[in-house]
């Protein structure tokens, strides 16, 4: 009685726990493709996968056959096709909100209140800035496209990098740490379709950046002076002086365990 008891508990838990493991598996894949092109085409494929496995459960051999063979090709149709998005977010995965572990916080801070100064003193002129944070995806790709510095960070430094009379305020700078490593460097530019046509060439390589890296993108419009961040792929609202560095506090200082 007791050997039954446990082999209808074993038959009934082993299913169980793979339709679990799956279930979390899909939602997973989904929320990694999560507002990209392949998001709604990889909706459509898990669709596939469930009619599949019910008409293959009911034994319907013809429409499960039809049904596997194209299954097979839109898989492979949808790692062709988005292979860039694909390939993006596998770099993404797994990065955490760390900043460094080598500055302490108040050295974070400092650096953010060096920056601070510079992007509103741009700002108030108008002049044209993108600033790159290095987290924990390293930018090495992008260093090398521009000009060495390696200066600690300081407002003049990053003033004197930007005006226009400067042969290096065209393209991004790239910090790590407490170190301005390169100027005049160059990202890639956001392939999202649904971004407004009236956004420049420096929001769009803002924000590219942090579609394929963890990396903290910092603007400042030369049209209009406005201020604007950038991170996993989104504009962050910058209301005031105050919101400037409590959004870059959030990213970029370690959260105390509790």
């Amino acid at each position: 009685m007791i050997t039954t008891f446990f082999t209808m508990t074993s038959i009934l838990l082993k299913p169980t726990i793979e339709i679990l493991i799956l279930w979390f598996v899909f939602y997973q894949i989904l929320v990694f493709f999560e507002g990209t092109r392949a998001f709604q085409v990889l909706k459509g494929l898990i669709y596939l996968l469930v009619g599949f496995l019910i008409f293959q459960f009911l034994g319907l051999e013809t429409i499960n056959w039809l049904l596997r063979n194209l299954l097979g090709m839109s898989i492979l149709g949808f790692l062709i096709i988005f292979q860039q998005e694909i390939r993006h977010g596998l770099a993404r995965l797994g990065q955490q909100h760390l900043f460094s572990a080598s500055l302490e916080e108040s050295e974070v801070v400092a650096m953010i209140d060096e920056m601070s100064v510079a992007v509103y003193k741009l700002a108030q002129r108008k002049i044209g800035c993108l600033i790159a944070l290095e987290r924990e995806t390293k930018l090495k790709t992008y260093i090398d496209s521009g000009v060495t510095i390696d200066g600690k960070v300081t407002s003049e430094l990053i003033q004197s990098l930007f005006v226009t009379t400067s042969p290096l305020h065209d393209g991004g700078l790239i910090i790590r740490n407490d170190r301005i490593l390169a100027a005049a460097c160059l990202f890639p530019l956001s392939e999202n379709i649904n971004l407004s046509k009236i956004i420049g060439t420096r929001h769009r390589a803002a924000l590219g950046l942090t579609e394929q890296t963890d990396a903290i993108a910092i603007m400042v419009s030369e049209e209009t002076g406005n201020i604007s961040i950038a991170a996993e792929g989104r504009f962050i609202p910058v209301i005031n002086k105050e919101r400037f560095s409590n959004t870059l506090k959030n990213f970029l200082i370690r959260q105390k365990t509790q």
